[in-house]
């Protein structure tokens, strides 16, 4: 069962909250088997993520929306998609440049999310974060609450990459269905595909049907 916080307020960032929000981003991102993989060299992996979503809150002002809560402790950044998303042209680009010579795997990270994206309309959860310090109190739900609050008025479905298990407990406690597991390489640590459907029926889940023999790894 999920709990929502009442004493935190989500509304819109603005490019003024930019300067609090990348380290929320950059400390929740640069830990972890994604952040082993993605960026070998323990020295390295603050500054890379540091640029990385520097680069990703450019993009979601711009092209998206991007929350946060009022003590800018949590941020998350959605997009409209629609049947056929085409990423703006200087994405691959703006990439290479913010993430250097580890780009070859965040570049490949990129394809495999492009390759199994939903073809259909819904809201892209691309990324969420909330400051180590405050993780596992309410900071994410109390966003991804606000945010499907309002796709349930539309009655949109919403769509996310988990990057390990204990989110995926998280996402699930919040209506959405994970999929097959996908890996960048066989050595590449994996991602859940996660769908939230519509109240009301409409579109179905894209994934198809479980694999009886499949056990999500703990």
């Amino acid at each position: 069962m999920v709990t929502t916080r009442t004493d935190l307020t989500v509304r819109q960032a603005t490019v003024d909250d930019v300067p609090a929000l990348l380290p929320v981003f950059a400390e929740a991102f640069s830990t972890g088997t994604v952040a082993e993989w993605a960026v070998p060299e323990p020295a390295d992996r603050l500054e890379v993520f540091t640029s990385y979503f520097r680069f990703m809150l450019a993009l979601g002002l711009h092209y998206g929306r991007v929350d946060t809560t009022d003590d800018l402790s949590g941020v998350a950044i959605w997009y409209r998609r629609d049947e056929t998303p085409s990423p703006h042209p200087d994405h691959l680009y703006g990439l290479e440049e913010a993430t250097g010579r580890y780009a070859p795997k965040f570049l490949l990270l990129d394809a495999m999310f492009a390759a199994r994206h939903p073809r259909l309309p819904h809201a892209y959860l691309a990324y969420i974060g909330v400051a180590p310090a405050v993780q596992g109190r309410g900071v994410g739900s109390a966003l991804l609450a606000h945010a499907h609050e309002a796709l349930d008025a539309e009655n949109l479905p919403a769509y996310l990459e988990a990057s390990n298990p204990r989110n995926c407990d998280l996402y699930t406690q919040h209506g959405y269905e994970a999929g097959p597991p996908m890996q960048p390489t066989s050595s590449g640590p994996p991602f859940w595909p996660m769908w939230r459907g519509q109240l009301n029926g409409g579109v179905r889940s894209p994934f198809p049907p479980p694999n009886p023999y499949y056990r999500r790894p703990r």
